[in-house]
């Protein structure tokens, strides 16, 4: 059964959107992550254009952040405050990253732009979470203490102005870090069509130094309001949030965050980064094959995406 999708102007087989939504809203409810990163790249290859597939994941990302930001909840596993000063910046960074998004749609430097964020962004990140996961993995297994992350362990951050004591993650720390932090995720939200999770999860864990249950739903908390307010400015300002293809997604994905929250649950710490990491490097891996890989059409003629 297929749906006719208005603003992408092209029609698609129902089961496999709503499908390929409830696989990604299961990563969101294990990780942490709003699972843009891997949703956006699937939404191309699936034959959506770019800026319809950021624009409208960023909407879909809103309905599976808050399916697991609801199950963290349950458990009590988000620091409101902190959460609330990540949102600080991410809402800056945000309105940013969509007017950024505007201005390479007008030089036609969309498509590689986007492919080399997540090329770069997605490569470092996840080879450093898979070095570290594997390196705490061995040294479990060997009988050996891993190096806990504790909390309040000083560090550089520890030296800035500003501080704020954040009694749910046990820290106090300046507000800076977790405030620049969330502009630099916001921005990636409104320019790459992300939660930002792949980049949230591992700073809150390797440098603010937070329980890593405690970031999986403080992640999620500010993911809600970021993408929100990422998916409005892309529909009002670039026309790029199909509605219909954003439902699909949604479906699917607010049932699999609730499975993912509770599987997320059973694995300790270092799997979770571990799997987490794989995932990373493979979607990496896969989008820096498409700046090598002969295009299937050497021209295309199109007309501008929302009318402009």
């Amino acid at each position: 059964m297929n749906v006719y999708l208005p603003i992408a102007e092209m029609s698609v087989p129902i089961y496999l959107f709503v499908g390929m939504g409830a696989a990604v809203g299961f990563l969101s409810g294990m990780f942490g992550v709003g699972g843009g990163f891997l949703m956006t790249p699937l939404l191309i290859l699936a034959g959506i254009p770019s800026p319809i597939a950021v624009g409208t994941e960023a909407a879909q990302i809103v309905a599976s952040s808050v399916s697991g930001a609801l199950a963290q909840w349950r458990r009590k596993n988000i620091d409101i405050k902190m959460g609330t000063v990540l949102l600080s910046g991410g809402l800056v960074g945000s309105v940013l990253g969509v007017q950024a998004v505007k201005i390479l749609r007008q030089t036609g430097q969309f498509d590689l732009v986007i492919t080399l964020c997540y090329v770069i962004m997605l490569g470092a990140v996840g080879a450093l979470m898979l070095v570290e996961s594997l390196s705490t993995i061995r040294k479990s297994k060997a009988g050996k203490p891993a190096l806990a992350r504790k909390s309040g362990q000083h560090n550089w951050i520890h030296g800035l102005p500003f501080k704020t004591r954040f009694h749910r993650s046990k820290l106090y720390i300046s507000v800076i870090p977790p405030v620049l932090i969330g502009l630099f995720i916001g921005f990636l939200s409104g320019i790459m069509g992300v939660g930002g999770g792949f980049i949230l999860v591992p700073a809150m864990i390797y440098l603010l130094k937070m329980p890593t249950n405690v970031v999986v739903g403080t992640s999620l908390f500010q993911i809600v309001f970021v993408t929100a307010a990422t998916t409005i400015m892309q529909a009002t300002w670039n026309h790029t949030v199909d509605v219909v293809l954003a439902l699909l997604l949604m479906v699917g994905g607010v049932i699999g965050a609730q499975l993912g929250a509770v599987t997320g649950a059973k694995l300790k710490g270092e799997e979770l980064r571990f799997l987490m990491a794989a995932m990373v490097l493979l979607v990496a891996l896969r989008m820096a094959y498409t700046l090598v890989a002969d295009p299937g059409e050497v021209y295309t003629i199109s007309s501008p995406i929302g009318g402009h």
